[in-house]
């Protein structure tokens, strides 16, 4: 259907099934409750809506300073949409969304997406204080006309963590990649331009394409990565590198991708890079010859180990 900006822009004509939450990554716990959400409102011949919020609560709340988000605000509406969502609301939470109510914020529900459901995560609250927690909002259901269902937390597969966006976020910080893809349902991935590098890459054969990304996303920790390069609908093998350069002295983090088997002017032309496993960590070579022998060494595991996945 669409994606709004704020909540007071929304007028359904329709009941509605609501789900509230960050939903940064839309991760397996989420797809599933959003799922839930989705079939149950086709059956019962309602919309079905997720609101959403920009910025991060924990930004505002926390004051976290660093980079904190899976995805951007725009790449996590699409992932919403695709699962088959009528209508994302992406509300802002300043200084008014976080003094609301919890019954203010009930109102806006009732007003403006004709709520006849409310479907939260087991630990779910809203509004000033979190005093909006499940057993609240039950409460005012039960008064007000809606019905509030609780959707308890999800273990990834590969281990017993509940899928949890921090967890997930740890995971990446700490270039476990393999760990993050199992709680996303996917790669981890992020976008941007082609911006030009200092091309030493290509005086030593293994030209790359440098990656501008979002300010906010979480880089992966530094190493080398066997990835997937998107461009234009093709896909790609690459080998990337997230760091410092510290054979050359770097002093910035760059998300250089050395794409296999590709000879393409790509600058300015947008790119996603998918994070498939960390292949090594970042180190400093004690000469160019060295750097030159690893790099070799880091295609071909690049492309043996995306081979590997692709027979799985």
């Amino acid at each position: 259907m669409s994606h709004l900006r704020n909540l007071k822009a929304a007028n359904l004509d329709t009941d509605s099934l609501v789900t509230i939450g960050v939903f940064d990554g839309v991760h397996l716990g989420h797809q599933q409750l959003i799922q839930r959400l989705v079939d149950s409102a086709r059956v019962s011949g309602r919309k079905a809506v997720v609101l959403t919020f920009y910025p991060h609560p924990d930004k505002v709340l926390e004051t976290v300073k660093t980079r904190y988000y899976l995805m951007t605000p725009e790449k996590r509406a699409e992932q919403l949409l695709k699962l088959g969502v009528d209508l994302v609301v992406t509300h802002p939470f300043d200084n008014e969304t976080r003094h609301l109510p919890a019954a203010s914020f009930i109102d806006l529900l009732i007003e403006r997406l004709r709520i006849k459901e409310l479907w939260v995560g087991a630990d779910f609250a809203l509004g000033f204080q979190r005093k909006g927690d499940v057993r609240y909002l039950r409460a005012q259901g039960e008064i007000r006309g809606f019905k509030v269902t609780a959707v308890e937390l999800i273990s990834a597969q590969s281990s017993d963590e509940y899928i949890r966006s921090s967890v997930i976020r740890d995971h990446v910080q700490n270039g476990n990649m393999r760990a993050a893809s199992a709680m996303l349902g996917r790669a981890y991935t992020m976008e941007g331009p082609v911006v030009a590098g200092e091309r030493r890459g290509r005086s030593i054969g293994a030209p790359t394409a440098n990656l501008s990304v979002w300010s906010e996303q979480i880089i992966p920790a530094n190493g080398v990565y066997a990835t997937w390069a998107r461009i234009g609908g093709e896909s790609f093998p690459a080998a990337t590198n997230v760091g410092l350069r510290p054979t050359f002295a770097g002093d910035a983090v760059t998300i250089e991708a050395h794409l296999l088997d590709f000879d393409r002017d790509i600058y300015g032309e947008s790119m996603e890079l998918a994070f498939e496993r960390r292949l090594r960590p970042e180190q400093k070579f004690s000469s160019l010859d060295d750097l030159v022998a690893q790099i070799q060494t880091d295609i071909a595991e690049t492309r043996r180990s995306l081979q590997r996945d692709q027979s799985v």
